[in-house]
């Protein structure tokens, strides 16, 4: 069976390349023309969920009770692969902007589309200037009513483990008083893991995409220890609730695979 689907990824691999270049033409010019809130979404949202069906991927969501239709977010999803962006894009069914790593800026189409739709690109190599900045854009989208996808853990795990979790979604939720909404992501490690030096297939295996209650923070305090202390309490929290509903066994890695800093 592995053969035959491997076989039919190679067969409608030229459909799923087209569906990306014109999804990221339609974000490019809707979004340059007007009502750039639909623009920046719904063709996003569409391209996944086309991705996923066309790929034989079985989704399954749980927790959507936990989402308040008149509230925004900060999600705080793992990040287990590639198909995190389909999974989430695709079936969490709230509008929202991406807060993604710089280097994808560069990506032929993608990162037009990406930079089009207002996206917040991290760089993490620029120091804390230019971190501030990432903050102060992130800032304004928030302010908007706007929600917003940080993956906490700053990149894709390598072996299957929940990574630990950087703080500039956590200091966001404090200074705006927004809640945090942990999300645990199931499959996506085993569709299509992490490589390095060699590209992967994708693999069939079902896709579960947990939503947890929400995280408030507590009220932001003039002294800025103890908001230090209220954001890794939080933290802890969120690692806590998303490890807990992780199903992946951690994956043997070859000798000298691993980048931490990565």
């Amino acid at each position: 069976m592995k053969v035959i689907y491997y076989a039919y990824q190679i067969l409608i691999s030229p459909l799923l390349l087209l569906l990306t270049v014109l999804t990221a033409l339609a974000t490019i010019i809707g979004c340059s023309v007007g009502n750039a809130a639909f623009w920046s979404y719904y063709p996003g949202k569409l391209w996944s969920r086309a991705m996923i069906r066309l790929l034989l991927l079985p989704v399954r969501v749980e927790g959507r009770e936990h989402m308040d239709a008149q509230q925004s977010y900060i999600f705080i999803p793992n990040h287990q692969g590639a198909f995190d962006i389909f999974l989430i894009y695709g079936y969490l069914n709230r509008p929202f902007k991406w807060m993604l790593k710089s280097e994808l800026r560069q990506m032929p189409f993608i990162g037009k589309a990406c930079e089009s739709a207002g996206f917040i690109f991290v760089d993490q190599k620029g120091g804390p200037r230019k971190m501030k900045e990432t903050h102060d854009r992130a800032r304004q989208v928030l302010q908007g009513g706007v929600s917003l996808v940080v993956f906490p853990e700053g990149a894709r795990t390598w072996d299957g483990r929940l990574r630990s979790f950087k703080r500039g979604a956590f200091q966001l939720a404090t200074e705006l008083q927004l809640p945090l909404l942990p999300i645990t992501i199931n499959g996506s490690f085993e569709v299509l893991p992490r490589a390095k030096g060699y590209v992967n297939i994708v693999n069939w295996h079902p896709l579960t995409l947990t939503i947890h209650p929400a995280i408030v923070p507590p009220p932001a305090s003039a002294d800025a220890a103890q908001n230090t202390e209220a954001e890794r309490a939080m933290m802890q929290q969120a690692y806590d609730i998303i490890n807990g509903s992780l199903r992946t066994q951690p994956k043997e890695l070859p000798a000298g695979s691993y980048n931490p800093e990565d």
